[in-house]
């Protein structure tokens, strides 16, 4: 008997234990989820640009793991392109060390070096060759940063984001800027970015690129990442557009649901330019050595076009909230419609049940039982009722009259 009641409670405490396991599960599921989705400034994913550091360790790239070990092969792509006034050479190293290990040429007079894909050993030693503070090196691996712009001494480090459209989602890629005296290096999450024109800018003989320092080589990158909004709201506004036909012809809860992600995708936008605009605006009224003084009037171009960006985004926001407001009215309207047929219906019934009712009732002395033209009549006032509410509903409009 004891080993009987043994065995069932250790069934017991299995499935308890299982059922809390599970319930652990969906939890950290839950977590991972939201943390994927919306990717907030100091919510950090784990991954192998963002690798976990317990806390209290020692500040800076050094106490990232693999510091110290190559990626693979085709984890990481370098891009080195040297150009002057009168020339313009790209290049793509086959490792790290050919990049680090070349002598300049000695007619070039700005160096841009873009690196696709994160990797603590190549942010090391880029470290190591130009110098950079290894907390600006640390916050490259950190994804996702806040755009910020921070000063030390000899360059500067700004952090950005470039926002994509990829299969109709909002993608939010961090961009991290060392800005030398001559030399500008960019750090990318992944292959692929929206700087193709600048390449070709760079290329072309007589181009502007070539006649001034690598600060105006920022700029042009800044201001292709706060225009390249421009074509994605657009896009919004298309889809706000659609959104507002369908939430007028018909209201599903698929509609809502569109509403809602483009209300968080436009969040996510504001909170990439609002801030965004705060380091083009430091750029432009800071006096550091490494913005040239002409450069600061295009950063000013820049800084009015984040803004209009803003003012977009709001508007965007403001549609897609009144678009709810809209839905919900449509779809109260749509219920209170229903509501009325409803209503309609029962109050054409309700006469008619009652004289059913009282005709229907088990009493013998009902006279009205015993007359042979009782069954017309019933249907003669049932007839009568129906085309007389029908008549007073038509005339109080609710039936689609006036």
């Amino acid at each position: 008997m004891k080993n009987v009641i043994s065995e069932k409670a250790r069934q017991t405490i299995d499935k308890v234990s299982g059922g809390a396991t599970q319930l652990v599960g969906s939890v950290g599921e839950l977590g991972r989820l939201i943390g994927g989705t919306l990717r907030l400034p100091g919510l950090r994913a784990p991954s192998q640009g963002n690798p976990r550091v317990p806390p209290g360790s020692t500040p800076g790239i050094e106490s990232i793991a693999d510091v110290d070990k190559p990626p693979v092969a085709g984890a990481v792509r370098i891009q080195s392109v040297d150009y002057g006034p009168d020339r313009a050479e790209f290049t793509e190293p086959p490792d790290l060390n050919a990049l680090l290990n070349a002598p300049r040429p000695e007619w070039c007079s700005v160096r841009w070096i873009n690196v696709d894909g994160l990797h603590p050993y190549v942010v090391n030693q880029l470290r190591l060759k130009y110098g950079f503070h290894t907390l600006a090196a640390e916050d490259v691996l950190r994804i996702p940063q806040r755009p910020k712009l921070e000063t030390f001494d000899g360059h500067l480090f700004i952090v950005a984001r470039m926002l994509t459209l990829k299969e109709g989602s909002l993608a939010s890629e961090q961009v991290s800027f060392f800005l030398f005296k001559d030399t500008l290096i960019t750090f990318q999450e992944t292959q692929g970015d929206i700087w193709e024109p600048i390449r070709q800018r760079i290329q072309k003989q007589g181009s502007r690129l070539r006649t001034f320092d690598p600060s105006y080589l920022l700029y042009a990158l800044l201001d292709a990442v706060v225009d390249h909004c421009f074509p994605i709201l657009e896009s919004y506004g298309e889809l706000l557009e659609s959104l507002e036909n369908e939430v007028m012809e018909n209201p599903t809860p698929r509609v809502q649901r569109r509403l809602h992600g483009v209300k968080r995708e436009l969040a996510q936008l504001r909170r990439v330019i609002w801030p965004l605009r705060e380091v083009v605006n430091e750029l432009h009224r800071d006096e550091t050595e490494e913005i040239a003084h002409a450069v600061k009037a295009y950063m000013r171009d820049v800084y009015d076009h984040a803004v209009q960006v803003m003012d977009i985004v709001e508007s965007c926001r403001e549609m897609a909230g009144g678009l709810n407001d809209l839905y919900m009215s449509a779809v109260s309207n749509r219920m209170n419609e229903i509501m009325k047929v409803l209503t309609i219906m029962a109050s054409f019934f309700i006469p008619i049940t009652f004289v059913a009712g009282v005709y229907g009732m088990n009493f013998d002395n009902i006279p009205e039982l015993h007359w042979k033209y009782s069954y017309a009549v019933f249907w003669f006032i049932c007839i009568s009722v129906t085309g007389a509410l029908s008549v007073f509903f038509y005339r109080k409009g609710w039936l689609g009259g006036k």
